[in-house]
């Protein structure tokens, strides 16, 4: 168990917490605007039989739907995740691809601003592994989404980043 001192040890290093540990959007207006990028990826494990199926679904390409997904959803990242920032996005991109055992899928979210798109790259990412989920759920109830993860992040005072 921490003390109380360790508690707000941890508090002052997470950003989106007052000083009284009650949850709040991060000012950022003082934050010099520069170009920021961040690529995440996402893993959908499927059976032989369902990557085999994958472009004869009777709901379309679940490739490219995916793709449209997550771009899609990098755009509303705002309105899903409550203390995000409302970002003008100038770049997203979703590849989305089948590989042995699955469907490796990277999302690569770009803007300049006073914040980073780790969020919006992790949203399209996610989104598109889900869509994936759904286009193929009739085929395989096995199906896992796996390594969501940020993989590169670039901009700001923190500077570059790589998994």
């Amino acid at each position: 168990m921490q003390s109380q001192a360790q508690e707000e040890r941890t508090l002052a290093k997470l950003s989106h917490y007052d000083d009284k540990g009650q949850a709040h959007m991060v000012d950022v207006s003082a934050k010099t605007a520069t170009k920021r990028e961040a690529r995440a990826r996402a893993f959908v494990e499927l059976s032989p039989e369902a990557l085999a199926a994958l472009p004869d679904n009777p709901k379309g390409n679940p490739l490219e739907v995916a793709r449209f997904a997550g771009i899609q959803a990098a755009k509303q990242t705002s309105t899903l995740i409550p203390m995000c920032h409302a970002l003008a996005l100038s770049f997203v991109d979703v590849d989305v691809r089948v590989v042995e055992s699955g469907v490796a899928i990277e999302a690569t979210a770009m803007t300049v601003a006073g914040t980073g798109v780790e969020m919006e790259a992790m949203v399209a990412a996610s989104t598109a592994a889900l869509t994936v989920y759904d286009m193929t759920k009739a085929l395989d109830k096995g199906i896992r989404i796996r390594e969501i993860e940020l993989v590169f992040k670039s901009g700001g005072k923190s500077g570059e980043w790589r998994r």
